[in-house]
C-alpha cells in the first residue's frame, strides 16, 4: 500500500503564508476562489499518498479570524439535481453540509448565492428553506454582456445588478459544491461593488491541480485532466505566463483562454494595470512543496488515471456521462502506457469469478459477480454472490475476518439471522433479490456483536478498511455503492450489470 510520499505540515505552512503574503498585496479585501473540494478531497490524498483530505478546512481554520466564506451553488445545478460523486448527493444538499461542516471548524458562513437564477422552482424552493433557517441567501442572474462586451459587464448594467454581500474580513473565501458554480462571476461582481464604494481589493485562484511548476506529463498532472474528462478540460502550458516571464507553467484550458477577457474586466473595474500577467500568476499554489517521495506519488497517480477509465466506464454503461468523455480517460491511459490491469485487484476478482462460472450452468453463471480488496499490508482477499448475500457483503466480511485473524470457518452471523432478514425481506416486504445487501450485512454484523465477541472484533477491524483498493467484475447497486463510499474504500468496477432488471435498489 502507498504511504508517506507528501508532507502535510510543509505544505499547510507555505500555503497559508502565500494566501498572507496575496492578501497583503491589496489595501482592503482580497476575494480567493476556492477550487477543488475543501472537505475530504479524496482526488487529492488518493493521488498524494499521506496529503489530509482534510488540509484544506485545516488551511482556512487558521485563517479563520481573517476571513469570510461565501458559498455559491448554481441555479441550473439545483433544478436538474446534479449529484456529487463523492458522496452520492445532491449540489443543495452538498451546500448544506458544506455549511454544517464549517460550522464543526468554528467557521461560519457570510451568505449563500445562487448563481445564474432565472426564477427556477427548485432554486427558489431552495432559497426559501435556506433562508427559513436564518442563512442568508442572494441571488445574481446572467451577467449582462458576457463575455464580449466589457463596457456592460464593468456597469451597473452587468455586475452591478447583482446583490452585494457585506462581508466584514480582508480575506473572503469564495467556494462551491463543485464547478462551473459561478465562483469567478461572484468575486468579479463583489470587487466591481467594492470599487464603486472606494474600497481597493483584489482577486486570486486557489486550486489543487494542476500543478503548475510539474511538467505537463507528468502523471499528477494527468490524473487531474482524467478526473475532468467529463468537463473536456485539458492541461497545457500557459502561453501568457511563458511570453510574460519566459517560464513554461502548467495551467488548464478553461483559464487560459478566459484569461484575456477576466484582466480586461480586472483592468476595467479598477482602472489601472493589474498585477497579473498571466493566468498562473493568479493562482497561490503550493503542492509542490509538499511532495517528498515523487516516485511514489507518481505511483499513486497513474492508478488513478486507471480508476477514472473503470469509473468512466460504469458511468457511461448507466447513461451518466457520454462516449467522449469515456475516450478522453481511454486516451489518457495509453499516453502513459497503462493498463486497467495494472490495477492489482482487477485479476483476482476477475478469476474468482469465472472459476464460480465454470461451476454453474450458463445462465446462472452471468448473474454472479465476485469482487477483490487488497488490504493495507498488500493481502489480496476475494468475496463473491451467493443466496446468502451479495459480492460486496462476501468481500466485507471475508476482509475484515482475515484482519481479525478469525478462521474462515467461523460465522460472524448465524445462519437464523441470515434467515430472519431473507423472511422479512421475502414474505413481508416482498423484495425480488433476499440476498443480504452490503447496508443489511453491516447492521446484522452490529447487532451479532452486542452479544458475539468475534463479531464484535470484526466490526472494529471495519475501520482498517478505509484506502483499500476494491475491484468488482459488477457493478454495484446503489445500496452497495454508498456503503462502500462510507466505509472509505476505492473502489472500482467492471461495466456490466448482473441483472437485465432496469430498477434496482
Amino acid at each position: 500500500m502507498l504511504k508517506h510520499g507528501f508532507d502535510n505540515e510543509e505544505y499547510l505552512e507555505q500555503q497559508t503564508a502565500a494566501i498572507i503574503e496575496r492578501v497583503n498585496l491589496f489595501p482592503d479585501k482580497l476575494y480567493l476562489e476556492f477550487g477543488g473540494k475543501l472537505f475530504f478531497d479524496y482526488h487529492a490524498s488518493r493521488v498524494l499518498p499521506g496529503f489530509d483530505p482534510n488540509i484544506k478546512i485545516k488551511l482556512l481554520h487558521r485563517l479563520k479570524d481573517r476571513a469570510d466564506i461565501i458559498l455559491c451553488v448554481r441555479a441550473g445545478d439545483i433544478e436538474r439535481k446534479k449529484i456529487r460523486q463523492d458522496f452520492g448527493i445532491t449540489y443543495d444538499m452538498s451546500v448544506l453540509k458544506l455549511i454544517d461542516d464549517f460550522r464543526e471548524w468554528g467557521l461560519g458562513v457570510k451568505g449563500v448565492i445562487i448563481t445564474l437564477f432565472d426564477g427556477q422552482p427548485s432554486a427558489i424552493r431552495f432559497r426559501n428553506r435556506l433562508e427559513r433557517r436564518g442563512i442568508k441567501t442572494y441571488t445574481h442572474s446572467f451577467t449582462k454582456g458576457y463575455p464580449t462586451d466589457i463596457e456592460t459587464i464593468v456597469s451597473d448594467e452587468g455586475y452591478g445588478a447583482n446583490q452585494y454581500i457585506i462581508t466584514n474580513n480582508k480575506l473572503v473565501i469564495v467556494t462551491a459544491p463543485g464547478p462551473a458554480s459561478g465562483k469567478l462571476a461572484t468575486c468579479l461582481s463583489q470587487l466591481y461593488h467594492d470599487h464603486k464604494r472606494g474600497l481597493k481589493s483584489g482577486y486570486a485562484k486557489f486550486e489543487t491541480f494542476p500543478i503548475w511548476n510539474l511538467p505537463l506529463d507528468h502523471p499528477l498532472n494527468i490524473a487531474y485532466e482524467a478526473a475532468t474528462a467529463d468537463l473536456r478540460d485539458s492541461i497545457m502550458i500557459d502561453p501568457f505566463h511563458l511570453k510574460a516571464y519566459g517560464e513554461v507553467a502548467t495551467n488548464y484550458n478553461r483559464d487560459v483562454e478566459m484569461f484575456p477577457v477576466i484582466k480586461r474586466i480586472l483592468d476595467q473595474i479598477t482602472f489601472d494595470a493589474t498585477v497579473y500577467q498571466s493566468p498562473t500568476d493568479m493562482g497561490v499554489n503550493k503542492v509542490k512543496v509538499g511532495i517528498i517521495d515523487e516516485d511514489k506519488v507518481k505511483e499513486a497517480a497513474e492508478q488513478e488515471i486507471i480508476r477514472r477509465h473503470f469509473w468512466y466506464s460504469v458511468e457511461y454503461a448507466k447513461g451518466i456521462t457520454d462516449l467522449d468523455a469515456l475516450n478522453r480517460a481511454e486516451l489518457l491511459l495509453k499516453k502513459l502506457g497503462l493498463n486497467p490491469e495494472g490495477r492489482q485487484v482487477v485479476l483476482p476478482a476477475r478469476r474468482e469469478a469465472e472459476e464460480r462460472k465454470t461451476r454453474m450452468p450458463e445462465d446462472i453463471g452471468e448473474t454472479l459477480g465476485a469482487a477483490a480488496i487488497q488490504l493495507e499490508d498488500g493481502t489480496i482477499v476475494t468475496g463473491k454472490t451467493s443466496n446468502l448475500m451479495d459480492a460486496a457483503s462476501s468481500l466485507i466480511l471475508n476482509a475484515i475476518k482475515t484482519v481479525s485473524g478469525i478462521p474462515d470457518s467461523i460465522h460472524l452471523l448465524s445462519p437464523n439471522v441470515i434467515n430472519s432478514i431473507q423472511h422479512l425481506k421475502d414474505n413481508i416486504l416482498g423484495d425480488k433479490n433476499i440476498a443480504l445487501n452490503l447496508e443489511e450485512t453491516l447492521i446484522a454484523l452490529g447487532i451479532s456483536a452486542t452479544t458475539n465477541p468475534t463479531a464484535q472484533m470484526a466490526l472494529e477491524s471495519l475501520k482498517t478498511l478505509a484506502g483499500c483498493e476494491a475491484h468488482f467484475t459488477h457493478i454495484q447497486s446503489p445500496t452497495d455503492e454508498g456503503a462502500l463510499r462510507k466505509l472509505g474504500i476505492n473502489v472500482t468496477a467492471d461495466p456490466r450489470f448482473l441483472s437485465k432488471d432496469l430498477f434496482i435498489l
